[in-house]
């Protein structure tokens, strides 16, 4: 029988500290982080800079490891994983939409939505079919011959959507997605996040701005390299 959606814990995080050393110093920039996070849901991890919502989202995106504790993903503990499979894991199980979109510019957006599947070696035949497909989700077909720079902010935002959705990823990581949008557009790119939820793809969104962080369904509040509060979050904002 398929598992339900939110039945399925994809994210187990056990006392996990992060320790960066500053000459004679010690830094803790996460301290004994408890969280588990579960298939289709939308979680919003906020708090102020320098709070270690930054190193969190790296260490769940399988960018950094922990100093200390666990993180389990999918049943798989990363922490005793090698760089190569690290590098296996977000490119099978993590969609990445980054504040500053990271598209390559000198790509059109058809090539710039492909390399995740040629980073995975899928058959030619099988690449401009999916990335075709997942740009179309973004409301981007007529747009796939055109270079970064002839796009406009909340559309190459559209872009790094579509090239995170192409591999059909567990999770989707957004770092502060809405950060260099204007509002209005800021506001269309949480709806097409809270869309994908609803299809039941699982969000974890990092965020400063609490305003943006109503529109999950929880939020994890982050300070000082803690976790002060997890609610889940019953005045959702329609964006």
């Amino acid at each position: 029988m398929e598992e339900s959606v939110c039945s399925k814990e994809l994210i187990k995080i056990t006392n996990l500290d992060k320790f960066y050393k500053m000459g004679n110093n010690t830094f803790k920039a996460l301290n004994n982080i408890n969280l588990s996070i579960f298939k289709g849901e939308y979680v919003a991890i906020v708090g102020p800079s320098g709070a270690g919502k930054s190193t969190l989202m790296n260490i769940i995106g399988c960018l950094d490891i922990p100093s200390g504790g666990e993180y389990i993903l999918d049943g798989l503990n990363t922490t005793k994983c090698s760089d190569s499979k690290l590098a296996e894991i977000r490119n099978k199980k993590i969609g990445f939409i980054f504040q500053n979109y990271n598209l390559l510019p000198k790509l059109n957006i058809l090539e710039n939505v492909e390399l995740p599947l040629l980073y995975l070696g899928y058959p030619n035949n099988k690449i401009k079919e999916k990335a075709k497909k997942a740009i179309e989700k973004v409301g981007l077909l007529s747009h796939i011959k055109h270079k970064p720079s002839e796009l406009s902010g909340g559309q190459m935002q559209r872009v790094a959507i579509a090239r995170a959705l192409v591999t059909e990823p567990q999770i989707i990581l957004a770092d502060e997605p809405t950060g260099a949008l204007d509002s209005k557009t800021g506001k269309e790119v949480l709806k097409m996040l809270r869309d994908l939820n609803e299809e039941g793809n699982t969000i974890i969104m990092i965020t400063h701005d609490k305003e943006v962080a109503a529109n999950a369904k929880r939020i994890v509040t982050v300070m000082d390299g803690k976790i002060i509060s997890d609610v889940l979050n019953e005045k959702v904002v329609i964006a």
